[in-house]
């Protein structure tokens, strides 16, 4: 990942949630809030009808729901490369979405090697994407930055409806998928997932690559049962994303290189954004493990200015150093970052040999409470509706 990565409507993508998206949604609500305390967020208030329902949420959409939860969906386009669905690509059938469609459009993305760089643009809102598993559906790409591609662009797969706050129901819904970049680690920065776009949930899905692989750019994300797999920097981005109940797969890194799972790059000091791995397991891959206790791998490293990472509830395999967590150069940020652990366990969870900085931080329940599903990105309000298994607490 390069500093120089984020381009201008990326750097105020998660101002625009701290100032212009915050305040007209909560004036039209008519809900005041008090934005620069995480912890004493207020949530919006919704009515709800008599089975409980959120007022939003269609009724079309609760027949997805229950449709979903009898293994019965109906997609509205079928994606297979043999012929036998309405289209051979997955861009084909995102193309093929009507204008202004209301409710859930479903796609359905049969078994195969999908190689194509997909984009689903900030039109295509209200999108479920399924496949047959994430070893059996999966979408693969190859561009890197060695190649000359900016970071960014190398994605294979990439969700820009970044309007933030989406409206309620209208985020991306993704399960049983892979998403690959096969660059290899010498090909340095290769994205596989891309996602900027608010209330974006992915269920039961795999992202490999080796550096940069899950590109969490902006806005409320939401990883449930999922594996990443990679070795530098490859969970990174600046939003409020939580992986719960994940695997974490670190990759053997080319020669001379150290791993880091993540490098958040909040860069202000109201944004609201944090990354937060709760109830995963931190494990080294075949190939790293005969190696996993000398070549050095990290919790994180901070990519920008006020970046803020919690590790709770999890398991640390004793591949990660004593230190926990690795500087991005000499001792810049140092001072303003917030990395924190809390409640952890497994051979690499201990804290006593943990870096000595102003910003690292073994946090308590109550401090911990703040980076919840339902605290941080407000989960009982949109992942509860989308069929998606989820923690708004803690695990016990």
């Amino acid at each position: 990942m390069k500093d120089g990565l984020v381009t201008a409507s990326q750097v105020t993508s998660n101002a625009i949630a701290i100032v212009d998206g915050l305040s007209s949604l909560f004036k039209n609500f008519q809900v005041p809030i008090n934005v620069t305390n995480i912890a004493s967020r207020r949530l919006l208030s919704q009515g709800s009808d008599a089975k409980g329902y959120p007022t939003w949420f269609s009724a079309h959409d609760r027949k997805l729901l229950a449709a979903s939860a009898r293994g019965e969906l109906k997609p509205n386009m079928v994606v297979a490369q043999d012929g036998s669905g309405d289209y051979k690509t997955i861009n084909a059938a995102l193309n093929a979405m009507p204008k202004k469609y209301t409710g859930r459009y479903v796609i359905y993305v049969k078994a195969g090697i999908y190689k194509e760089n997909v984009l689903v643009t900030k039109d295509k809102v209200n999108v479920f994407m399924y496949g047959d598993g994430p070893r059996k559906t999966v979408v693969t790409g190859s561009k890197n930055n060695v190649d000359g591609v900016q970071t960014m662009n190398t994605a294979t797969f990439v969700l820009c409806n970044w309007h933030f706050p989406a409206a309620e129901g209208q985020g991306f819904i993704g399960k049983y998928m892979g998403f690959s970049n096969t660059a290899g680690p010498e090909k340095h920065q290769a994205v596989a997932l891309r996602v900027k776009g608010d209330m974006s949930a992915f269920f039961n899905c795999r992202m490999d690559a080796f550096q940069d692989t899950l590109y969490v750019q902006a806005h409320r994300q939401f990883y449930r049962n999922c594996v990443v797999s990679g070795t530098v920097d490859f969970i990174f981005g600046d939003s409020s994303t939580i992986l719960q109940n994940c695997l974490i797969v670190v990759r053997r890194p080319m020669d001379n290189q150290q791993n880091t799972v993540t490098a958040h790059g909040r860069e202000e000091e109201k944004e609201e954004t944090a990354l937060v791995i709760q109830n995963c397991r931190i494990v080294p891959d075949k190939r790293l493990f005969p190696d996993r206790l000398t070549i050095p791998s990290y919790l994180g490293r901070p990519w920008k200015a006020r970046s803020r990472t919690i590790i709770m509830e999890s398991t640390i395999g004793d591949l990660i150093k004593p230190e926990g967590w690795l500087p991005w150069d000499g001792d810049q940020f140092l001072n303003t970052l917030y990395y924190a652990e809390y409640g952890n366990r497994g051979p690499g969870a201990g804290t006593s040999g943990r870096v000595n900085w102003p910003g690292f931080h073994v946090i308590n329940r109550q401090t911990a409470q703040a980076y919840t599903v339902n605290s941080l990105i407000q989960g009982q309000r949109w992942i509860k509706f989308s069929g998606i298994p989820y923690l708004g607490g803690f695990t016990n």
